[in-house]
């Protein structure tokens, strides 16, 4: 048997606008849920970031969120958890990975109810590296998914290898990475990928395979028109046999085949969700994945460049951001120590405001790789700048030492210094 367990990763950044964020409804979210509502016995995998979430229901999208919801309780879709805001957990903290997790939960749980109870997590961009697998084992999550790159050992098809913290567990999956970007880029058919996890495994040599992809849920129409149709339905409709509506005397034939028991010299192939295959397979070897995302090749592996699209060593953008946020850090930590009503309400709304200001995207949009766009990156920055103003006042008004308080002015006066440097490069740079 050859089991196929796709992941759907929904996701838009906090700084989204309506127009983008109905735009992406329209050409892929309601898509693809009448994909599935026609393909009942079809199964994915689903991220859903809990800011996209709460988006959705303030502006007026709830009908997503209520066809994703059906979908769970069908049992075809399989929700997974993440980072509530899209943070790089690999380059944050661990106790803000940790909120970031739980917040994502909260709210997830809030919209999708009981029917939200992920027992597998994708990291943001499948961005992984050592330090990520404590704080996923803490909020209870019983799988890893990440991607191939991070591979440390031979490629697993009918085992499910494990990382170790202490005495817990944490099972890993690897997204097969050639054929998720085949299908990300439109550079592969519904009968060429089938034919690929025939050969999965052929080559393998194993009676029962599975194969994982992963990929933004957005590809499906809003990337590439009309792929959900031209690409996920027509796999699902192959898988299921579902060919008899076509006037193809060989696709009729080939429903009645399928239906009666015939075609028996083809492997048999079925869709599962990821956490069937906790069941379906053995457990295999404790690892520890290489530090990489999604995005990240052989050759940065290679360079000690894990990161290359959120924090790249050569990029001055990258390390202006990244200082800036850690000063943010800082001061929303510290600040959390007032005691004055007023200075303790400042310091609430910073600590709040940090959450979405550590999201991904303005890291992305700075990577040149070849992502650019100043709005982007500004929109973030202004995140970090209002999370920062914030815990400073509630530092300069509250009854901090004037030690302190001078430190954290200057801390402050960094801070707006690395702002200017930012923005400079911004409006010099002579691309769009």
């Amino acid at each position: 048997m050859i089991y196929w367990a796709p992941l759907l990763h929904m996701y838009q950044p906090p700084t989204q606008i309506h127009m983008i964020l109905d735009k992406v409804c329209r050409e892929s979210y309601r898509p693809l849920i009448e994909v599935f509502k026609s393909h009942p016995q079809a199964k994915a995998t689903v991220n859903i970031s809990g800011c996209l979430t709460e988006m959705l229901q303030e502006h007026g999208f709830q009908d997503v969120i209520d066809g994703l919801r059906d979908l769970s309780e069908r049992g075809q879709l399989e929700f997974v958890g993440s980072a509530k805001y899209h943070a790089i957990l690999p380059l944050i903290p661990q106790e803000e990975a940790a909120r970031q997790i739980a917040r994502n939960k909260v709210t997830n749980s809030k919209f999708f109810g009981s029917s939200y109870n992920p027992k597998g997590f994708f990291p943001p961009e499948m961005a992984y590296s050592s330090k990520v697998a404590q704080p996923i084992i803490d909020s209870r999550h019983k799988w890893i998914l990440i991607s191939g790159v991070a591979c440390p050992t031979h490629w697993p098809v009918d085992r499910v290898d494990y990382i170790k913290r202490g005495d817990d567990e944490l099972g890993v999956f690897f997204r097969d990475d050639l054929l998720s970007n085949n299908i990300s880029f439109d550079r592969i058919s519904a009968t060429e990928f089938i034919d690929k996890l025939k050969r999965v495994q052929s080559y393998s040599g194993k009676k029962d395979v599975y194969v994982i992809t992963a990929m933004d849920a957005e590809t499906f129409g809003h990337h590439i028109l009309d792929w959900e149709k031209l690409f996920l339905a027509d796999v699902y409709n192959r898988i299921d046999g579902a060919l008899a509506k076509t006037s193809d005397p060989l696709a009729s034939r080939t429903k009645e085949i399928i239906e009666f028991g015939e075609k028996l010299t083809e492997p048999e192939l079925r869709v599962v969700n990821i956490s069937e295959l906790l069941t379906l397979f053995p457990k295999g070897y404790q690892i520890e994945p290489k530090p990489s995302s999604w995005s990240t090749s052989a050759a940065d592996i290679e360079f000690e460049n894990p990161f290359p699209l959120w924090n790249d060593p050569g990029n001055p953008l990258h390390k202006l951001l990244w200082q800036h946020l850690n000063l943010t850090i800082e001061m929303v930590n510290e600040s959390q120590l007032a005691t004055k009503p007023k200075s303790k309400t400042s310091a609430e709304v910073g600590r709040v405001m940090l959450d979405p200001a550590l999201h991904s995207c303005q890291f992305w949009w700075a990577s040149q790789r070849p992502m650019w766009d100043v709005n982007m990156v500004y929109r973030g920055l202004l995140e970090q700048r209002e999370a920062m103003m914030n815990a400073y006042k509630a530092i300069v008004t509250d009854d901090f030492d004037e030690r302190t308080k001078h430190e954290y002015q200057l801390k402050f006066l960094a801070s707006q210094k690395i702002q200017d440097m930012i923005v400079d490069l911004l409006v010099n740079d002579n691309r769009a």
